[in-house]
């Protein structure tokens, strides 16, 4: 391989490499905050759920409320039933006592006597029946007052149960909303997380030739400049030799300069 032609490649093969690290690492900082996305919203769907769960217990408690008050309710309405059944009752017999009773009256023989006034059993009985009326209608008025403040009771609770399940379904139904957008967004960030993990994977794929290729020319200029560094070392020995053996002539050169000219005026003092 002529080094001429490998070693202007090094600066774009150096400039290759920097640009697929940081391209790497800008993917892996992508995916990394795509997971991060996820997690959030993961976390986010958790706590969601969680709050839905326990708006569905809440809702599921005030239906048994709601169940018990109509049972209540229920009971009352048999027990007032009762009540007006046996009111009814009572106010029948007193009267058929009352028939009875003002029947033999009128039967018996009336004897007055001068040293005893007479009793007035009329009186007595309307007495009786008045005192009886009273005291029924008192006990009507107790049970009626009894039933509509039960009444009352249960239907606020009944009012305050409807309001805290309409509020209950209003959020549900909010959280439901969130959830499905929530889903969505993180089936988008799972789409995207796969889009990038194989767009990392096929510029693996493709920088990854392109690494084998670009290393196996590392390798070459290696061995080229290997090869140049050991022909360096061979010429700075070979030259280092060629200036010992010039070292030498130039001495040999100036000793026998010096001989001749020991010589040359030898010559003139013999003549």
């Amino acid at each position: 391989m002529d080094r001429h032609l490998v070693v202007p490649i090094l600066p774009p093969v150096e400039e290759q490499i920097f640009a697929a690290i940081i391209d790497n690492a800008r993917i892996f900082l992508q995916i990394d905050n795509a997971r991060l996305a996820a997690d959030d919203f993961r976390l986010k769907y958790e706590n969601e759920l969680a709050q839905r769960r326990s708006v569905e217990a809440d809702i599921n408690g005030l239906r048994r409320v709601l169940d018990d008050l109509t049972l209540t309710k229920n009971d009352l309405e048999m027990q007032i039933e009762n009540l007006t059944e046996d009111l009814a009752f009572l106010k029948k017999n007193h009267e058929e006592e009352l028939k009875t009773m003002q029947g033999t009256a009128a039967g018996q023989v009336n004897v007055e006597m001068d040293a005893a006034p007479g009793i007035d059993l009329t009186k007595i009985l309307n007495d009786m029946r008045a005192n009886y009326e009273t005291l029924a209608e008192k006990n009507r008025r107790d049970a009626q007052e009894w039933y509509n403040q039960k009444s009352r009771e249960l239907k606020k609770e009944i009012s305050t149960g409807v309001l805290q399940v309409e509020t209950s379904r209003s959020e549900i139904t909010d959280l439901k909303r969130t959830l499905q957008g929530l889903e969505i967004e993180l089936q988008t960030q799972r789409a995207m997380k796969k889009s990038l993990e194989d767009t990392r994977a096929d510029i693996e794929c493709r920088y990854g030739a392109q690494l084998v290729q670009i290393q196996g020319m590392i390798t070459s200029v290696e061995k080229l400049l290997t090869q140049i560094r050991n022909d360096m070392e061979s010429h700075n020995t070979e030259y280092r030799n060629l200036m010992g053996i010039k070292t030498r002539l130039e001495m040999e050169i100036e000793m026998y300069r010096r001989l001749l000219d020991g010589e040359l005026g030898l010559g003139k003092l013999s003549m």
